[in-house]
């Protein structure tokens, strides 16, 4: 009995003595590394090849996970001319990207074509539709997307309502600088489909200019007076060759300013640097993500490229991260780490 009232005693002590650290290490083991390829489809059909660093030729998806990413962000459009990044397409690389146990993003832009800070042109179908049916075109359209990734046992862990909204969607309607209360109507809409078809998955609202802390406050804060509902943000950031060390810090303040003052969680989904400037583009890289895991803490959930494999010859976008033969810069080996 008293070996026994002894050991009860030492385990009592054990106990009262534990406790969690001051300051915690944040579990990174759920990182998202990834890149939006929502090109990949329409290069597919055109001709282009992909290609690792020893010029085996490889499918596009097993290429991005090879390089150390685990997530793919694909873009919606409602009624595309040429069908690229539609409801059916979308399906395809969502297929191909679940197949192989990639995370995946989903991003609505609310429009037939590119929607981002110069432009968020409603779709054709949509441009007769007061506020009402507007609301109602967003959830119809979120619901009939989301749905038909549901039907194949398809999971978006992150869903986008809107792309780069620094001044709202579907202008003039939900433009935020003339109305911030439509504008946050509008993006409700959006999340509680969103939420009604993937109860857990992460809604996100998507801003440009990552390291413009003003730029967020302005919108936020505005939107909050209106109820918005999101679960999460997330950012845009494009630096120079120049500029990438500063803009780096002021987006991981920007990180930590957003993330104590609305209360959530932040992604940076959208970044890029000149395809010709590979050496400093994986300092950039690497530098980011170091940051957003260890000084954040844990409030910055993953670091995305946007559309890495779109390489100058085909796309004639100069940020992306291939060279003219299909091989992928040294740049994106910061996503190895």
């Amino acid at each position: 009995m008293k070996y026994l009232k002894y050991l009860t005693l030492l385990m009592l002590l054990s106990c009262s003595c534990k406790h969690e650290p001051v300051n915690p290490v944040p579990d990174q083991s759920e990182f998202a590394k990834g890149a939006d390829i929502s090109w990949v489809t329409q290069m597919e059909k055109e001709g282009a090849l992909f290609y690792d660093s020893q010029g085996v030729k490889t499918d596009c998806f097993a290429l991005m996970k090879s390089l150390g990413m685990n997530t793919i962000r694909l873009r919606v459009w409602v009624n595309p001319a040429d069908g690229w990044n539609s409801k059916e397409d979308v399906l395809s690389k969502a297929k191909r990207a679940n197949d192989i146990g990639m995370e995946l993003m989903i991003d609505f832009h609310y429009s037939d074509s590119w929607a981002d800070p110069g432009k968020q042109n409603k779709p054709d179908a949509w441009k007769s539709l007061d506020m009402k049916g507007l609301k109602s075109a967003i959830t119809t359209h979120t619901r009939d997307v989301l749905n038909s990734l549901k039907a194949n046992n398809i999971s978006p862990k992150w869903i986008q309502i809107g792309n780069e909204t620094t001044n709202g969607m579907l202008w003039d309607d939900g433009m935020a600088s003339k109305s911030m209360k439509n504008y946050a109507e509008l993006n409700n809409a959006g999340y509680y489909a969103a939420k009604e078809v993937f109860p857990e998955a992460k809604v996100m609202i998507h801003i440009d200019n990552g390291w413009n802390k003003e730029q967020y406050k302005w919108l936020l804060t505005g939107i909050a007076e209106y109820g918005a509902r999101y679960d999460m943000i997330g950012m845009s950031l494009y630096p120079d060759s120049d500029n990438w060390k500063v803009l780096n810090i002021q987006c991981i303040e920007n990180v930590n300013y957003v993330s104590s003052t609305f209360s959530t969680t932040v992604m940076i989904c959208e970044v890029g640097m000149s395809w010709d400037k590979a050496s400093e583009c994986k300092a950039f890289l690497s530098d980011l993500i170091y940051r957003a895991k260890n000084e954040t803490n844990g409030k910055c959930l993953g670091v995305l490229y946007w559309e890495p494999e779109g390489y100058v010859n085909w796309s004639h976008y100069t940020k992306s991260a291939f060279d003219n033969s299909g091989k992928p810069t040294i740049a994106l080996d910061a996503f190895k780490n």
